[in-house]
């Protein structure tokens, strides 16, 4: 994927990962447009990066996501990369049976019908360009769960599985698809990690580090780019599953305590 002279859009851009995409993308000349659902942190992000264009757009609502894509259809034809980057991180004890049904739920209308609904509404624009590309963040945690995080890891391992399928089905066309799987990065979302209570002995990444190492895999085409720790749980996942998951259940120990 050629990293330069794109219009890119990066859903949840405002801070954290989908952030430092778009500094990194701006820094390269490209055209860059993310989506947020608060207008303030849309407005700051704007602020700290002349040239960001930005819209309020909530991708776990498919109204919102129409209404995206015919603003981007209007205004941004030339859009050839979609980043499906927002996502939602909750420490969730199983055992309480407390909230509802579909506050226990809302990390999947976020992290993963957002993408599948993002990839529906805007496949037929990127289906134009001469060379496009889809890019789905999902996380090391697709791999092997982290148990106090139990929807968003479910919803991680989904997203992985969904985009070797995008990928096979598209394999005949100009749209290439690529799957960013962060480890444990240094953003906002770690503070619903107990304050990092629950990350106790896992090396934290850098975001700017992560996004620098995603870039490199873009820019060789590599399909599946695991920075950092993300390798290792793709190879523990699979030479000792039992023991990678007894690691990342430790913290379970201490939800349960508390």
């Amino acid at each position: 994927m050629k990293l330069e002279g794109n219009t890119i859009l990066i859903t949840g851009g405002t801070s954290g990962i989908g952030f430092a995409f778009a500094k990194a993308f701006l820094q390269r000349k490209n055209t860059v447009i993310v989506t947020g659902r608060d207008a303030a942190k849309l407005e700051r992000a704007k602020q700290q990066l002349p040239g960001l264009a930005v819209v309020q757009s909530d991708v776990s609502r498919p109204a919102d996501v129409e209404a995206l894509r015919d603003r981007m259809a209007r205004e941004f034809p030339a859009l050839n990369v979609l980043v499906n980057n927002a996502g939602v991180l909750r420490r969730i004890n199983l055992n309480d049976a407390g909230g509802t049904p579909d506050e226990l739920t809302a990390e999947i209308d976020s992290n993963l019908k957002g993408p599948i609904w993002m990839v529906r509404a805007f496949l037929p624009l990127l289906a134009k360009a001469e060379a496009a590309a889809i890019v789905n963040v999902s996380s090391g945690l697709a791999f092997v769960p982290l148990p106090v995080a139990p929807v968003y890891s479910a919803t991680k391992a989904a997203l992985h599985s969904y985009t070797l399928s995008l990928r096979a089905q598209l394999r005949r066309t100009k749209v290439q698809v690529f799957e960013v799987l962060p480890p444990t990065t240094r953003t906002e979302g770690l503070a619903a990690m107990n304050n990092g209570e629950d990350l106790k002995g896992v090396a934290v990444m850098g975001v700017d580090e992560m996004v620098a190492a995603s870039l490199a895999g873009l820019a060789a085409d590599r399909l599946e780019i695991t920075p950092g720790q993300s390798g290792q749980l793709r190879l523990m996942s699979r030479v000792a599953p039992a023991f990678i998951l007894r690691q990342l259940s430790r913290s379970v120990e201490r939800m349960l305590g508390s």
